[in-house]
């Protein structure tokens, strides 16, 4: 599966409907956190109209997701 073409603000919406939230905002970058069994994830989005490939991939593996359970969340 190929890697696709999105928006910081896409992905935002996406994380937030597996319970991530936006617990602040600098500038372009949104820190999104989500806490599992005590352990808290956080995640920097850049609000770019499109993410880097490299960006898009680091986003998604450190979300604990597959490419396959990302590309469901639409």
């Amino acid at each position: 599966m190929k890697l696709p073409i999105i928006s910081g603000m896409d992905v935002i919406k996406r994380l937030k409907k597996i319970g991530f939230i936006a617990v602040r905002q600098r500038g372009s970058h949104v820190r999104l956190e989500k806490n599992i069994d005590g352990k808290i994830i956080k995640i920097t989005i850049p609000l770019h109209y499109e993410l880097k490939k490299g960006t898009l991939s680091r986003i998604i593996k450190d979300a604990g997701l597959t490419l396959k359970e990302f590309e469901r969340l639409k």
